[in-house]
């Protein structure tokens, strides 16, 4: 049965990825995601699709769920949490397979540079945590699509993707003036993009034009 929208409509169905918090007061560990999340994916008319980190069987999920598209969240840092880096390795190769785009938001978009060869690299300073700062777009589809050659973004990271660290099978496509790291990247052959910002937090026009075009809104 399709999901429906609002007013009939079929409504995208975008799988999301969990971050994983421990419980105050009990002896587990919890998957979570902001309420940002879904307010945003309404604007696009998209349903979120939760995607758990502790799934017997995820190749079955995902082939049951048909999803429209997937987003790899942000939060946790890679290897941290084996159960959901593995899970996020999984999502990628399906969505490779199946042609399913991909977003990365802030860890995301550092697991998928891992994931093609690329590298980290860890800040012993806190320049892009809780810093709005000026990003430059330096690819001329990336700037027609956000009717921009700078935006300003929020920053909440300490990891950073050097261009000269960047896997060879992404184009850098958004760069920070402040120190020249990677703030947004695009696949050169696959629907994948990345970006170091959390679109979901302050749900900018641009923001929504990325993901819209991503997921290929209607």
């Amino acid at each position: 049965m399709d999901t429906l929208g609002n007013y009939g409509e079929k409504m995208l169905k975008i799988g999301i990825t969990f971050r994983i918090t421990n419980a105050d007061s009990y002896e587990e560990t919890r998957d979570s995601l902001s309420h940002d999340w879904p307010i945003f994916l309404e604007k696009i008319n998209a349903v979120p699709i939760w995607i758990p980190n502790s799934l017997s069987n995820l190749t079955t999920f995902l082939e049951q769920m048909k999803l429209d598209g997937i987003i790899l969240s942000g939060g946790d840092n890679i290897g941290q949490f084996p159960i959901r880096d593995e899970t996020e390795k999984k999502l990628i190769n399906f969505a490779m397979k199946k042609n399913i785009p991909v977003l990365g938001v802030c860890r995301g978009m550092q697991v998928l540079n891992e994931f093609f060869g690329g590298s980290n690299k860890i800040l012993n300073n806190d320049d892009h945590v809780g810093n709005n700062h000026l990003v430059q777009v330096e690819h001329n589809s990336f700037s027609k699509l956000i009717n921009s050659s700078e935006i300003t973004v929020n920053s909440f990271h300490r990891n950073i993707i050097p261009s000269s660290s960047l896997a060879k099978i992404l184009n850098p496509v958004a760069l920070s003036k402040t120190d020249d790291t990677v703030e947004a990247f695009i696949h050169k052959e696959l629907p994948i993009i990345g970006v170091m910002w959390h679109p979901e937090r302050e749900q900018k026009s641009f923001d929504e034009k990325i993901i819209s075009d991503i997921f290929n809104v209607k």
